[in-house]
């Protein structure tokens, strides 16, 4: 058993949560790095575990679909029999299947809903439990501004981050008398393979609307989390912090 901190992530094979793996991993966490399937944690999930151990720190890959409800459980057992506790969680896994709500077809929305939404949900679900016995624990759940202020062509992507920030909220007062924070983050436009994907007039207009006028940075996002996961954030719970370089203010 690992005396360092466990720190959980799913969806953490690229982009945010491959940094907030990497952030934590520096600060002295363990890592649980979740990834989809065997075919994602051999493309990337399994060199970002490679990589946080490089800081000395026990890191290891876990496969679930996290919109499965018993394979989430199956995993955080294996997650706590290999690495000891589950100290902070962070939400991150995420899809996006964009259209109009005029033409959408059902299965585009439940499936970003499943994952988004509810696999977060059965991710809580289950840490609960071994944070209760614990009596500590740290919950982020990564939303967007997408779920502060919709977005078209986004109905069920907006809908599934606005949905987080309610079950952070509910959480938070559920958990809390039980020493775990439940907290979220809502990033705006961060520089990554789907920023850099998006035409040139849709990128023009979003630097337009940013304050600062530039998007942020995936190493951005994970110092926030890397905050909310340490002892200097022990009393903050129920709050949903913006990373957006000004976008909506």
């Amino acid at each position: 058993m690992s005396l360092s901190k466990v720190a959980f992530i799913t969806g953490a094979s690229q982009g945010i949560g491959a940094a907030i793996a990497l952030k934590l991993a520096s600060e002295g966490f363990d890592l649980a790095i979740n990834c989809y399937s065997q075919a994602e944690a051999d493309k990337g999930g399994n060199e970002v575990a490679k990589s946080c151990r490089q800081f000395g720190v026990k890191a290891e890959c876990f496969i679930a679909d996290v919109s499965d409800f018993e394979a989430v459980g199956r995993m955080v057992q294996e997650i706590k029999e290999a690495m000891g506790s589950i100290d902070v969680v962070v939400n991150n896994a995420g899809i996006t299947d964009d259209g109009l709500v005029a033409r959408m077809k059902e299965d585009q929305f439940d499936r970003v809903i499943a994952v988004n939404l509810k696999g977060a949900f059965n991710v809580c679900r289950h840490v609960s439990g071994v944070m209760i016995k614990q009596r500590s624990g740290k919950i982020i759940n990564v939303s967007s501004i997408a779920g502060l202020w919709g977005n078209p062509g986004q109905a069920n992507y907006s809908a599934s981050k606005a949905g987080l920030i309610g079950l952070t909220y509910t959480l938070a007062k559920e958990l809390g008398a039980r020493n775990i924070s439940v907290n979220a983050i809502a990033p705006g436009f961060i520089e990554s393979a789907m920023t850099e994907a998006l035409p040139d007039r849709v990128k023009t207009t979003a630097l337009g609307a940013i304050p600062l006028g530039r998007f942020g940075k995936v190493e951005e996002v994970a110092a926030v989390v890397s905050f909310l996961a340490s002892e200097d954030a022990s009393y903050i719970n129920g709050q949903v912090i913006s990373i957006d370089g000004g976008m909506m203010i």
